[in-house]
Order: structure tokens, then C-alpha cells, then sequence
């Protein structure tokens, strides 16, 4: 099966990057995925993070969207339960009103960050906590009416106030649902609306959430069918031992996350061979092991392996994390390898 290509985007950050560089890096690439004719681009949501800059994806897309032409630019995702569905709505709205046809706003549930920073980021009042998480329903909900053309009444005082999210809206995003677990699949069948697995966070679970939701779905006004894509990481060299290489750095991020270490500014590929030479057996073999879900390898193999996960999963895009490293000297606005990833991928 050949598959349309999209990206995912969490604008890391190097050791040898600010937060200015590595903005300049995903321009750069989202220009390159615009070039070569991804369908989509999206950018996460994930705070207080040393290597990770895509803190606020609306004024990410805002930035990513003028910078590019036309490639499809949203969230992946807005973390909801951080945020009142209002302002949401408002802020999508806007994107869509200044770039239509190009805007998805994808939704998800978990709250992106420790809790110390869930709490944070609504100054202790209403933040992440279990009772957010539980509304869930009810603020994806909140979202789609709000951003409604006509708006949303609501009812206060025995009178009826109308809430818009733009005045003379004439279109409204694209609007996902996300996840890494059924509630989503689940949620999404329900309302009938396009629905992601998060497979390049874990890439276990995927063909049950999919299937779930392709068996449960009810067509709705806005989806008559059910409608999914696939998230993979990606490395792409000229050879695969260069990709082996490449993948070194965020391998060693992943393994991090997983194992409860520090997490740290992405090292160059340098720094990640002498840490991963050091590695505790236990800690290689695991890296190993979430490295043999990803996508690493040589143009031709790492193509046919996109075609093998859309086969194997019925879906006929794939949206790539492409997650090459860096050496030592490279222009800290830019990133080479990811760039050339998406290059070779795409067959340029």
C-alpha cells in the first residue's frame, strides 16, 4: 500500500541549541516538508521539558503556517484538560480565519507534563487533575460547538448568551481526536470523528485502538466513515549504518523517559555513542528493543517499511517524527539530518 507522508514535529533541543535555534530548525523543516509535498504538519504539546520546545502548539502553527505555503499545519496535540475550551476554540478559530483549508486542530487528553506543572498551568485553579481528566467528553464537546459559525448558547440567568469563537466564521479546522489508549478510540467511534493512535510513543496497542475504532464508529454529519493515520519515529540516511548513528541521540531521550532517569538537552551524535557505550546491558537491550519499532535505515528500506505499516494497519498515511541527531558543528538553526530524512523519504 503507498502511503501519503506527513510529520510530527516537538521541536527538540540540542545541547548545542537555545530555544531561538531550534525554532529556526523547525521552520527550516517544515519549509522542506512543504517543499516535497507532505500533506500535513503538526507540532505537540509538552511543558517544562529540557529538549522539548513545543510548549504552546497555536503560536507554534501561527509561525509554521505563515512560513509555509501549503501544507496542513495543526496539534498533535492541544493536551484539552490544560486548557479552557474557550480558548481554544478562539485560538483555532483565529488560525483557521488566517489560513483556511489548512488548519487541524487534533485533541488529546493527557496532560503533556508532570503534575507540578499541571497544577501550574492553570495557577493551581482547575488544572490537570482527575475531575479534569474525566470532563474530557464533555470539553471536546465544548470545542466543537464554540467553533461553530453560529456558536454555542448558553443558558444563564433565565437568559440565553451566545458564545462564538470568531465573529463570521466561514470555515472551521479540521478537528481530531488522540490517544494512546481505547478512551479515545472509543471516544471518537462515538462522536464520529477522525481518530490517531499515538504508535511512535509506545508502537504497542495500535491495531486494537484502530480496530476498536473502525468497528464501533458511527457516521456523523461531519465523518460518514472512520478516518485514521499512523505515527512512526524515522531515521534516514544515504546507508543504514548512518542512520544507526543518527538515531543514537533521541534513542538515548526515549530511554530516559522510560527509565525514570534526568532528562536532558538532546546530545550530539558524538556525546550519545559515549553515553550509549556505557550503558547497563539491561538499558541497551531495551533501547534496542524501542528501536527495532522505528523506521531506520537506508531510502529504499526505510520506504518499504512505511509501506509494510500501512499495509499491516490499513491506513494510507503515515505521519514520520523524523528523529535524526546532529554531529558536533553543525549551524544550531538547522537540522541536517532531519531535513534529509524527510528528503529521502519522500524520494527527493
Amino acid at each position: 500500500m503507498s502511503a501519503e507522508l506527513s510529520v510530527l514535529d516537538l521541536v527538540p533541543v540540542r545541547t548545542d541549541q537555545t530555544t531561538a535555534d531550534a525554532l529556526r530548525a523547525s521552520v527550516a523543516l517544515a519549509r522542506t516538508a512543504d517543499r516535497l509535498g507532505y500533506r500535513r504538519y503538526w507540532v505537540a504539546e509538552h511543558h517544562n521539558m529540557p529538549a522539548v520546545a513545543a510548549t504552546n502548539p497555536p503560536v507554534l502553527i501561527a509561525m509554521l503556517a505563515s512560513a509555509t505555503e501549503r501544507i496542513r499545519v495543526g496539534s498533535g496535540g492541544v493536551m484539552l484538560p490544560n486548557h479552557a475550551p474557550l480558548v481554544v476554540a478562539e485560538q483555532f478559530a483565529l488560525l483557521e480565519a488566517a489560513f483556511p483549508g489548512r488548519i487541524d486542530l487534533g485533541l488529546g487528553r493527557a496532560p503533556g507534563t508532570d503534575p507540578v506543572t499541571s497544577w501550574a498551568l492553570r495557577h493551581g485553579a482547575g488544572g490537570v487533575d482527575d475531575q479534569a481528566v474525566a470532563r474530557f467528553p464533555e470539553y471536546v464537546d465544548n470545542v466543537l460547538a464554540m467553533m461553530e459559525p453560529a456558536g454555542v448558547g448558553l443558558a444563564l440567568r433565565e437568559r440565553t448568551h451566545v458564545l462564538r469563537a470568531t465573529p463570521q466564521a466561514t470555515s472551521v479546522p479540521a478537528i481530531w481526536l488522540l490517544g494512546s489508549s481505547d478512551f479515545s478510540a472509543r471516544l471518537a467511534a462515538e462522536k464520529g470523528m477522525p481518530y490517531v493512535f499515538a504508535h511512535h510513543f509506545s508502537g504497542q496497542g495500535t491495531a486494537e485502538a484502530l480496530e476498536l475504532y473502525r468497528s464501533s464508529f458511527k457516521p456523523s454529519p461531519e465523518l460518514d466513515e472512520p478516518r485514521t493515520f499512523l505515527t512512526a519515529n524515522a531515521v534516514v540516511a544515504e546507508t543504514t549504518a548512518e542512520a544507526e548513528r543518527s538515531v543514537l541521540p533521541n534513542l538515548l531521550q526515549m530511554l530516559a523517559l522510560r527509565t525514570g532517569q534526568e532528562l536532558t538537552a538532546q546530545p550530539t551524535i558524538e556525546e550519545a555513542e559515549e553515553r550509549f557505550a556505557a550503558l547497563p546491558d539491561a538499558h541497551r537491550d531495551l533501547a534496542l528493543a524501542m528501536r527495532e519499532r522505528w523506521v531506520v535505515g537506508d531510502p529504499a528500506s526505510a520506504r518499504a517499511r512505511i509501506g509494510e505499516l500501512a499495509a499491516e494497519f490499513g491506513v494510507d498515511e503515515v505521519m514520520v517524527q523524523p528523529v535524526a541527531g546532529t554531529v558536533a558543528g553543525t549551524d544550531p538553526g538547522r537540522s541536517p539530518g532531519r531535513e534529509r530524512t524527510l528528503e529521502l523519504m519522500a524520494g527527493a
